[in-house]
């Protein structure tokens, strides 16, 4: 079953479930209602419509370029913080680690390390770059914005920059955040520690946006023009 909402095709799955779900799903964008057996089509419609906005902005994310696959081999392009660097790899017979010296991202690893553990390799260093970089930035913007965060997270996420959980009081960020400006990273902090206030992208969340981070849609354009990292997408 397809409801028609603006320019948007919905597909409906009837269910024996309480409540309805609604998802964006790649790489498409398709939109989908996992509903009651027993509410009616007008209903879902409305709840369509009042959600045009979020799935406008989930189906952007989804349909954002997307970087050619990574081999993790010599001369490969990789970023940090929004600058290019190009893969070395070193063999030898000790612990991997990762460094960062004349446009060069050096990837020391032991011989015969195949590129699944490659790009563990790389994956936990970017971790560990935002484990460094987040901590600072939450002590100086919930004490501006007034909330606090008991926790934070960060994870590899492949259709989200970040989410919290108001009520719990926690964040979670993408893993691949390290990879972009700075800047970037800053405005998702503040977005989510904004919805502690303020749960939905209403008037009111992007007034509260405005009153604390003036040029915050300068950085959420620079962060949705740049590419995302390849997926390969379970359908």
């Amino acid at each position: 079953m397809r409801l028609q909402v603006g320019d948007i095709d919905v597909d409906v799955v009837r269910k024996n479930i309480k409540n309805v779900h609604l998802s964006v799903h790649p790489p498409a964008g398709r939109v989908r209602i996992a509903a009651p057996e027993r509410m009616s089509l007008e209903t879902l419609r409305v709840l369509a419509i009042s959600k045009l906005p979020w799935i406008r902005q989930q189906q952007k994310l989804r349909e954002q370029d997307r970087e050619t696959p990574r081999e993790y081999l010599d001369r490969e392009s990789h970023y940090v913080w929004g600058k290019r660097y190009l893969l070395k790899i070193n063999e030898a017979d000790q612990p991997p680690s990762v460094a960062l010296g004349h446009g060069r991202m050096v990837l020391h690893l032991r011989p015969a390390t195949d590129a699944a553990k490659r790009q563990s390799i790389i994956d936990d260093w970017y971790r560990e770059l935002l484990h460094e970089a987040i901590p600072p930035l939450i002590e100086v913007w919930q004490r501006v914005i007034g909330v606090r965060a008991q926790r934070y997270f960060v994870q590899r996420m492949k259709t989200k920059w970040g989410s919290c959980n108001h009520r719990a009081g926690s964040i979670r960020l993408n893993t691949d955040l390290a990879r972009k400006p700075r800047e970037c990273l800053e405005y998702i902090l503040v977005h989510e520690l904004a919805h502690f206030l303020e749960p939905t992208h209403n008037d009111r969340f992007k007034a509260l946006m405005d009153q604390y981070l003036a040029k915050w849609r300068f950085r959420r354009d620079l962060l949705n023009a740049l590419p995302l990292r390849h997926e390969l997408w379970d359908y």
